[in-house]
């Protein structure tokens, strides 16, 4: 007969469970803040992309024009609200038409506030924020970047996949930076039969900042910028 292990009791004070139980009203006031700052910022775009970039790299500059050609075509540019690709794009939008939106987040290093918000919404939870990353967007631009930038590209790809939220543009910047992965997506998961061919074309990848915002647009030629009722219905479940 196999002995079973015992189980060990937990040895977690009182004082902590009723914290942990009171932080459930914490994130609940994130999203109810969040959502209620950000309802008037329609359309938008978020950009995603490195904290590491510096203002005289290419990428940086590249960011900023495409956030201010989208923002005078108007669209409110998202980004995360930090230095790099994210300051980048809040300060194209902040010299542009439309509004520029940071979403910070509180963390023990990287992270400080760039100074180009027209609206800033502060987070605690990592969730909490893509959720809103992801509720308020028309389309992704993903700069280069690395495991955030892979997270918030990889939850917005899941998102879309799955049908929890409506099927937008999702456009990678920079061929010669995600060319490699693009093309691991198609020798691997595509060969593997993991995801599907139809797949393979959430994903576009464009460099050209004029060619981003035309295909923004032409995506919602047919469709219009307004979600469906099943739409808004499928987005409360995100």
């Amino acid at each position: 007969m196999i002995s079973r292990p015992k189980l060990p009791t937990s040895d977690v004070p009182e004082a902590w469970d009723a914290k942990e139980a009171w932080r459930v009203f914490g994130i609940m006031s994130e999203f109810v803040s969040a959502t209620d700052r950000l309802a008037h910022i329609h359309p938008a775009v978020s950009i995603f992309g490195s904290a590491r970039t510096k203002p005289d790299q290419t990428y940086y500059k590249l960011a900023e024009e495409i956030a201010r050609l989208l923002s005078d075509a108007g669209f409110s540019v998202i980004s995360g609200g930090g230095p790099g690709i994210m300051e980048a794009a809040n300060k194209g939008a902040f010299y542009g038409k439309s509004p520029s939106v940071g979403l910070n987040i509180q963390l023990p290093h990287e992270q400080s506030n760039n100074p180009y918000q027209n609206i800033s919404q502060t987070f605690q939870h990592f969730f909490a924020r893509k959720v809103m990353f992801v509720k308020f967007a028309h389309a992704y631009v993903v700069m280069p970047g690395g495991f955030g930038t892979l997270d918030e590209l990889m939850e917005a790809l899941t998102l879309v996949q799955t049908g929890k939220t409506r099927r937008m543009p999702i456009i990678l910047v920079g061929k010669a930076f995600w060319g490699g992965m693009v093309d691991w997506f198609r020798s691997a998961l595509l060969e593997e039969k993991v995801i599907s061919p139809d797949d393979m074309n959430l994903i576009q990848l464009i460099d050209n900042p004029e060619e981003i915002v035309s295909a923004i647009f032409k995506h919602y030629e047919t469709s219009g910028f307004e979600p469906t009722e099943e739409e808004r219905e499928r987005q409360l479940y995100l």
